[in-house]
């Protein structure tokens, strides 16, 4: 930056010690920071057929006064006068409140300039601005500032107005040439002008790309440079193995693999080559195939004689994940067990001790796996399922139980991809965006609650045929007895209603672990034919019997969360159904119930979830460390952060970024932010 930049606002014409102190609290230290206090949003004051603009809408006009204006008091001190104005070939009222000095300055036939709110039904303006004479600004477009205390937007303008003219000259560009000219963007200097004070909307567009487009790739440059140096200070495995016998493994496999297993688990496979360690999130819809994935990674890191884990959230969870594992790897040589809290004595003392000397390849479980006295004889890979139910803490202490050990992350919870690529931006993104063929769509019905009965008698068709339920009550944060009770409540009417027919079970948030998991397990075993519960369904369970899902009060659940929960039904050949028993009295809880209706892909309803709740809310008040941008949006401005990431990856790859004069605007950019050391760039 240069010098006259770094000045304080002092040196602005008109800034005296309060206004310091005030463009102080804004944020507002030096020159660069006025210059780069963006409006928050534009008003249009140019002139409009009357015929184009909406009831309540702001409008500017510019007509002849056509009466006497008439001045009326009311209250104290509060006054309206009221004039007839003819504006083309429409003739309007005008009223203008507390305003009573223009009686006598308003004469007929006088031309004037009015902004204010258009009344369509009434044909009237409220004005909110009055000027005598024909319209002075040429453009219309005024920008309009955040300001506080003593401090008017029209001054803000004056200030940022004189910085303009003065220091404008002063302003470097970061961006290089190349890229200007790839996507015709303006140059800093004109797009700071542009935004401050367009010359019509268009200009206002370009000016707005520009920045945009700025703040995507320097945000993504940070990212990714970050990446390319934490790879870099981490070695890893290089992992050798036969593609031949890694080949025979995948065509053995009881099904083909779907487009989108083969390209995740190709990129999976080069990590695992790479010197550097794999830091990769997975994600992929429920019941798109990750476990398969998983399993082909494992049995890479196996061949070439290392041992893996897998690290699940839920007991029953770690039981499935075995079971599936172990009949995938039944001919190939590889012993898979399973460690939970439950495996204790003898029997957990042998286990380790196969873990220690390599005779487990791969060892699957909860928590259980972190602890102090495993030992693993040369651990290489390590995967977490639902990784975000586990703490920082767990996964490190999993991930050094070896040696630069590769690591994979999955989820079911699909992101959309704008949030993964920043919110997890220092992680390589996969994701599995297609299903197996021949999976039946689950097909769902928004329902009042009035249709209660219809519903019962729904569930009571499917479990007649062998097949089983899930009835899912909203937790109720405020109360934990409310949330036993209403389930409690449910659990009761639907007993009575199957009585002697059907088993009704119960699974609540006052259950121990053990318990849920005997619920659970009988739930798996069809002993339990209709499960009522309140907790969230275990994400992952594999009951592929469940055909139907009943969920009450829907709309209290996020999109994402009545998602998971549909996705615990549909898992077997059997047609399986969604039943959302809601009476939604906002906007935003019809919208939800709407958007389940129509479509079953994770991602959309992701992409649907963040433009109705927002970045900020998506992962929930927790994860408020998402990056703040000034123009850009990026839930509205996804295209060009897509476009601003791939540059960066590219940009941070290449020799030339790191050397060419070009690119030094970037590469300082980077040193002042803190990723890079400015010496050791030199």
């Amino acid at each position: 930056m240069k010098k006259r930049l770094a000045e304080p606002i002092s040196t602005i014409k008109g800034v005296g010690d309060e206004t310091e102190d005030l463009l102080n609290d804004l944020g507002i230290y030096t020159i660069d920071d006025l210059l780069e206090y963006f409006p928050y949003r534009y008003d249009d004051n140019s002139l409009k057929d009357l015929a184009d603009v909406k009831h309540d809408e702001r409008v500017t006009v510019e007509g002849k006064v056509h009466s006497e204006p008439l001045l009326s008091y009311f209250g104290k001190k509060r006054s309206r006068l009221t004039f007839r104005l003819l504006v083309g070939r429409y003739l309007l009222s005008a009223v203008c409140f507390n305003r009573p000095y223009f009686k006598n300055k308003l004469t007929i036939d006088s031309t004037v300039t009015v902004i204010g709110k258009w009344d369509k039904h009434r044909q009237t303006i409220t004005v909110q601005e009055l000027t005598f004479g024909p319209k002075q600004v040429l453009n219309g477009i005024e920008p309009v500032y955040s300001v506080k205390g003593k401090l008017t937007i029209k001054g803000m303008r004056k200030f940022i107005s004189l910085a303009l003219n003065e220091f404008l000259d002063e302003v470097e560009e970061i961006l290089p040439t190349e890229l200007l000219q790839k996507y015709k963007l303006q140059t800093r200097k004109e797009a700071l002008r542009s935004i401050h004070l367009p010359d019509g909307k268009e200009e206002l567009k370009q000016a707005r790309r520009r920045f945009v487009y700025e703040e995507f790739l320097l945000f993504q440059l940070k990212m990714q440079t970050l990446r390319k140096v934490q790879r870099e200070q981490s070695k890893g495995i290089s992992h050798e193995f036969s593609e031949e016998s890694h080949e025979n493994f995948i065509k053995a496999l009881p099904f083909p693999l779907t487009k989108a297993q083969a390209r995740v688990i190709n990129e999976i496979i080069t990590d695992m080559k790479s010197p550097f360690r794999m830091n990769r999130l997975l994600q992929g819809d429920v019941g798109s195939g990750k476990t398969v994935v998983a399993a082909i990674g494992v049995y890479a890191a196996i061949l070439s004689g290392y041992q893996a884990a897998l690290m699940v959230p839920t007991e029953i969870l770690a039981e499935q994940h075995a079971e599936s594992l172990s009949n995938l790897f039944e001919s190939f040589d590889v012993n898979v067990a399973l460690l939970t809290s439950s495996v204790k004595g003898k029997k957990r003392r042998e286990l380790l001790e196969k873990v220690k000397n390599n005779e487990i390849q791969l060892l699957i479980g909860t928590h259980a796996l972190i602890q102090d006295d495993i030992h693993f004889h040369k651990l290489g890979l390590v995967i977490t399922d639902e990784q975000h139910r586990f703490g920082v803490e767990q996964r490190r202490m999993l991930r050094e139980k070896g040696v630069n050990t590769d690591v994979l992350f999955m989820t079911a919870t699909p992101i959309p991809r704008t949030l993964a690529i920043t919110a997890f931006g220092e992680m390589d993104v996969s994701v599995i965006d297609e299903l197996p063929a021949g999976r039946k769509t689950i097909e769902t019905y928004w329902v009042k609650p009035t249709m209660l009965e219809r519903i019962l008698a729904f569930i009571e068709k499917e479990v007649s045929k062998g097949r089983q339920a899930y009835v899912i009550c909203p937790l109720i944060e405020e109360s934990d007895k409310l949330d036993v009770q209403n389930a409690l409540d449910v659990h009761s009417m639907l007993n009575s209603y199957y009585k002697g027919r059907y088993q009704v079970g119960l699974m609540h948030g006052r259950l121990t672990s053990d318990e849920k998991d005997t619920v659970m397990r009988s739930f798996s075993q069809n002993e339990v034919n209709i499960l009522v519960s309140t907790t969230v369904v275990e994400v992952g369970v594999n009951v592929p019997n469940a055909t139907t899902m009943v969920i009450y009060d829907a709309e209290r659940f996020g999109l994402s969360q009545l998602h998971q929960l549909r996705g615990r039904v549909g898992r077997g050949s059997e047609q399986s159904y969604c039943i959302l028993l809601a009476d939604p009295k906002s906007e935003a809880g019809k919208e939800r119930m709407k958007i389940m209706t129509d479509t079953n892909d994770g991602f959309v309803l992701s992409e649907r979830d963040l433009e109705l709740r927002g970045p900020g809310d998506f992962f929930g008040k927790k994860q408020s460390g998402m990056p703040i941008f000034k123009v850009a949006d990026m839930v509205h401005d996804y295209r060009a952060l897509e476009v601003a990431r791939q540059d960066a990856v590219e940009l941070v790859r290449s020799k030339s970024f790191w050397v060419e004069d070009k690119y030094e605007g970037l590469r300082m950019y980077l040193i002042r932010s803190g990723i890079l050391d400015g010496e050791k760039l030199d």
